[in-house]
């Protein structure tokens, strides 16, 4: 008796699921933890584009000034709030509370994000100020996504304060998409604005307007 024997092949395991992109909240709040893993200097340089501007109240390269600073025992805390996002997802602001010395001082920071060729994010801005109290932001929050189509027309940047006292320092960026923009000014006291403006399909909306006083 001759016994055929049929032999089925194991159909190819499909491949694992490619996880969702980082997003720029996802980064902020890995950037946060990172501040409290392996110090929040170091976390600075690690997450920083090469370019990437601090302030203190001047204007500084981040990688020239935190390279010189070494990390504090306790490093501060911070989370996002809030977060606006171009329509083509390549830059993002955030902005939100931070706490240091365990709530003994509180404030909030705003920070520009800018998607890497390999998908990672880096800031490119970071700046804040101290308040008297908390913001109330955090959580589940979602981001605000500009408005996709026709690139909009250029908005008008907000000139500097009258009050500011010159000489007088500014800077500005954009996303490729221009749906995402924001524009900064220093005096020489150290008063700063931060602004920036979201494309909502019809108008240009501003979303964050930071405003800090001059240094003491």
């Amino acid at each position: 008796m001759i016994i055929a024997l049929l032999v089925v092949a194991a159909a190819p395991a499909a491949p694992p699921p490619k996880p969702a992109p980082m997003s720029a909240i996802d980064a902020e709040r890995a950037f946060a933890a990172d501040a409290q893993k392996i110090g929040q200097w170091t976390a600075f340089r690690k997450w920083s584009t090469p370019d990437a501007l601090m302030f203190t109240p001047q204007p500084v390269r981040a990688h020239d000034f935190v390279g010189k600073l070494k990390d504090p025992e306790h490093a501060v805390w911070w989370w996002p709030g809030r977060s606006y996002v171009s329509c083509d997802g390549r830059v993002a602001i955030n902005t939100g509370p931070w706490v240091r010395g365990f709530g003994k001082s509180v404030g909030y920071f705003t920070t520009v994000w800018v998607r890497q060729p390999d998908g990672s994010w880096k800031w490119t801005y970071d700046a804040g100020d101290e308040l008297k109290f908390a913001r109330d932001e955090g959580g589940d929050i979602k981001p605000v996504i500009a408005a996709c189509g026709k690139r909009p027309p250029a908005p008008a940047v907000p000139a500097a304060p009258a009050s500011f006292r010159k000489p007088v320092k500014s800077g500005s960026g954009t996303s490729l998409d221009r749906t995402l923009v924001w524009s900064w000014v220093v005096d020489s006291t150290g008063a700063r604005r931060f602004v920036a403006q979201l494309w909502d399909g019809k108008v240009w909306q501003p979303v964050i307007d930071d405003k800090v006083a001059a240094a003491p």
